[in-house]
Parts: C-alpha cells; sequence; structure tokens
C-alpha cells in the first residue's frame, strides 16, 4: 500500500480526492496547507499530491521538504506557467483543473511504480558488483573471506543483522555493505550510535516526537526511523540502548509501526535493522542489562568480525590501502613503507582495529618529510588491550552497574581515552556518567 499526502485548502475537494484514493488501496493523510503538510513529514510519503494556490506559503514549497518524495502539483488554468516552472524544479507532474480523479489515481501509480523499479535496479547493479568482491572491504584472509561471504547471503533478504566485534573493526562499513547490495539500495541508509545520544533524548531522536510533548519541542518531528523508511536503520553500540528505548525498537520489529513520543496513534513503517556491539549481549541479557526478546529479534543472524590481529597479512594490504588514501587526501606524493615500519604492522597487537592502523598511517603521512615511511612515524605503543569483553560480577546487575563496575576496575591502568574507547563511548559521555554515578576520577587520566 503506498501513501499519499494530499495537501487542498478547497474541503469539498479535499474529501472527494481523499475518497477516490482510499477506494483504490492508498493510504491518505489529507491536510490544507502547507504548514499542515510539513508537520504530517512529506518525505514520509510514497507521494505529495498538491494545489499550486494554498492560503500562506505556495504549494511549491513542499519541493523542498518532500526531497526524493516526488510531488503532483494541481493548478488552475492561470497558473500553468508556475506548474512547468515547478517542475523544472523538480516537480514529477501537474494536473490541470478540473482533472478527472482516474488521471491522478494513473500518475500516482505510474510514480510509485517507477520509483519501485528504480530501486531494485539499484539493488541488482549493486548484487552484480558485489557478486565478486564486497566494496570497500579489503583483505583476503579466510575470516575476511566467510564476513564477504555471509554479507553476499543475507544482504538480498529483509532478516534483521547483529554486527559483531571489536571497536575499530569495521561494523558500519559491514552495514553498508549490506544495505548496497539489497533491494533498499536507492533508500536511505540511517547510522545512528546509540552511545552519542543522551538518554533523555534517544527516544525523540529515533521515534520522533509531536510538536508540544515536552519542552523545547516546537514543532513535530519525525525521528530516525521513519527517516529509514524503505531503507536502512543501522544502530551501532546497540548494548547502550536503554530499557525504555529498547521496548519501543522492540515494537518497530514486531509490529512494523512507530509511535512519536505523544502521539496516540502508532504508524507504519518499513525499515531494515541492523544493529552492531562490541558487548556481550548474551551476558548482558543474563544480568538484566538487555531485554531477551529484542536480542532474539536483532540476531535473526550474526556476523563476527575479526580484530586486525587476527586476519594474519590483511594488515599489510589495508596500510597499503590505508596509505594510499592519506597520501590522496592530504596532497601528498606516492609513499611506501620501509622494513622497519613493516615489521612494526606485522607485529603490533592493534587493540584499537582499523581505526588505529587508519590513525597512525595518516599520523605517518602529516609527519613524513622524506624516504619511505618508517616505523618511529607510525609511532606505534604498547596500549592496554583490556575490553569489556564479559560482564564482571556485579551487585548492581544493571547497564549503568556494568559501566560503573568496570571504570573503577581499570582506571588506575586506562587513560579516560582508553576507557571510553573499551566501554564504546565518547569521553564526553564517560564523563557525564561519572558524574550522574558519583565516580570519582582515578590516576591514570593522563
Amino acid at each position: 500500500m503506498s501513501r499519499v499526502l494530499l495537501v487542498e485548502d478547497e474541503a469539498l475537494i479535499r474529501t472527494e480526492l481523499e475518497r477516490v484514493m482510499t477506494r483504490h488501496g492508498h493510504e491518505v493523510v489529507a491536510v490544507a496547507d502547507v504548514a499542515a503538510a510539513r508537520d504530517a513529514v512529506p518525505e514520509d510519503f510514497d507521494v505529495v499530491v498538491t494545489d499550486l494556490r494554498l492560503p500562506g506559503e505556495s504549494g511549491d514549497q513542499l519541493l523542498d521538504e518532500a526531497a526524493r518524495v516526488p510531488v503532483i502539483l494541481m493548478t488552475a488554468h492561470g497558473s500553468v506557467s508556475s506548474a512547468v516552472d515547478a517542475m523544472k524544479r523538480g516537480a514529477a507532474d501537474y494536473l490541470t483543473k478540473p482533472f478527472d480523479p482516474d488521471e491522478l489515481l494513473l500518475i500516482i501509480g505510474r510514480l510509485v511504480e517507477r520509483r519501485r523499479l528504480e530501486r531494485e535496479n539499484a539493488a541488482l547493479r549493486q548484487q552484480v558488483e558485489g557478486q565478486w568482491r564486497v566494496e570497500g572491504m579489503v583483505g583476503s584472509s579466510a575470516p575476511m573471506r566467510e564476513v564477504a561471504d555471509r554479507i553476499r547471503k543475507v544482504a538480498p533478504t529483509d532478516a534483521t543483522v547483529l554486527v559483531l566485534g571489536e571497536s575499530g573493526t569495521g561494523k558500519e562499513l559491514v552495514a553498508r555493505a549490506i544495505h548496497r547490495q539489497s533491494s533498499r539500495a536507492a533508500r536511505a541508509f540511517v547510522p545512528v550510535n546509540c552511545a552519542s545520544i543522551p538518554e533523555g533524548l534517544i527516544e525523540s531522536e529515533l521515534f520522533g516526537h509531536e510538536r508540544g510533548a515536552f519542552t523545547g519541542a516546537v514543532s513535530r518531528s519525525g525521528g530516525l526511523v521513519a527517516a529509514a523508511h524503505e531503507g536502512t536503520l543501522f544502530l551501532d553500540e546497540i548494548g547502550e540502548l536503554p530499557a525504555h528505548a529498547q521496548a519501543r525498537l522492540l515494537r518497530v520489529l514486531q509490529e512494523r509501526e512507530v509511535r512519536r513520543v505523544g502521539a496516540e496513534r502508532a504508524r507504519p513503517v518499513d525499515v531494515r535493522v541492523v544493529s552492531a556491539t562490541h558487548r556481550d549481549l548474551p551476558a548482558m541479557v543474563e544480568a538484566g542489562a538487555f531485554r531477551e526478546d529484542l536480542y532474539f529479534r536483532l540476531r535473526v543472524l550474526e556476523i563476527e568480525l575479526p580484530p586486525l590481529r587476527e586476519r594474519g597479512d590483511d594488515v599489510h594490504e589495508l596500510a597499503a590501502e590505508l596509505l594510499r588514501e592519506a597520501t590522496g587526501r592530504l596532497g601528498r606524493g606516492a609513499l611506501d613503507f620501509d622494513d622497519s615500519a613493516r615489521a612494526a604492522l606485522g607485529t603490533h597487537e592493534w587493540p584499537g582495529n582499523v581505526r588505529e592502523l587508519r590513525n597512525a598511517i595518516e599520523r605517518a603521512v602529516i609527519l613524513h618529510e622524506s624516504g619511505p615511511v618508517t616505523a618511529e612515524l607510525l609511532g606505534l605503543q604498547r596500549r592496554s588491550s583490556v575490553r569489556p569483553s564479559a560482564l564482571p560480577s556485579l551487585e548492581d546487575p544493571s547497564l549503568e552497574g556494568y559501566l560503573k563496575a568496570f571504570v573503577l576496575e581499570h582506571e588506575e591502568t586506562m587513560s579516560e581515552k582508553e576507557l571510553a574507547e573499551a566501554l564504546g563511548i565518547s569521553r564526553k559521555s564517560l564523563w557525564e556518567r561519572r558524574a550522574r554515578l558519583g565516580i570519582p576520577r582515578g590516576h591514570a587520566d593522563r
């Protein structure tokens, strides 16, 4: 069923057109002006049908509001030239009043079908391109071949995918590869880092809110789930999602609908969810810090990314590719590694994985003056490899109890930056949680 936003100020015409479109299987939201259309969030619809001349703002203002959604303009004889101008700005079609409603239905059907075919063609192209490789992923080790094989198998489906792996292993890259090889490739890929959104705002950011739902909600927001309609929603650091947001996400997955904060009714949504974490979610479920029913909904299929230290010679292949990227981005000539750098690349434990490798190479290119890149330029230092791979024994089996226990256990040997990276949160988030939970600062903040 396609969703149509109808904008018409004349009540009789609006009622009749809504009746006709509903009778032919379309879900219609009918409003009288651009302000109300804007509140309805045009990008949530498949087609927008609007009169050109409306009280207040003209209907062609919705061309910008609707983004990629096709807009059909309705116009009187005297404003045909304005409609033509609007088509030059991106309108999909226009009708001159009075018109036969069947003509409008034909145009809507044609636009919906065209968008469906465009998405399918784009997906087919991506599948052909991805048959022999996964775009953006470098490495030919056995673990990475297995990852690529799993991506190719799961991408054409709508199954939820849980991507596992340490911080910096490239979990978002896997999610983007799944999206590009799916039938949703022509629609939005919406990445969300659950650890970077304050707990009090995460429901509003993800699921949207009504105007006046809380202090500061001066207008309606569709939310990031709605923004990913017919596309892919990537929820990174899913283990950071608070319990109240976990319940709402479960409803999205079970009922295929989303209810904005402050709204009375839910709205249908078609979104594929790919999530990722470096946490031990089964242990968090056991400790009561993560919903078991949501966990099983998210992990229809798992893809586990190996840490860089377990990928053998991939580190040298990756380093060469990242060196080419860095020199091009920074406007430097071609460079290569000397023997000392190659040895350092092969023996370093890479606690920060691919992200650490990328940063080390960018540092080397910035500091480089002449000759090949040396181990000294890479600046690799032995760092603590402590990672929160499993939940410690806790008196408080909550996510915050786990965070507090981990920080207190390791803050004497790890810096604030290392603690934040190990927990998969920002330093600002770690500081805020210290303040809220009353965790004193240790002596390793160097």
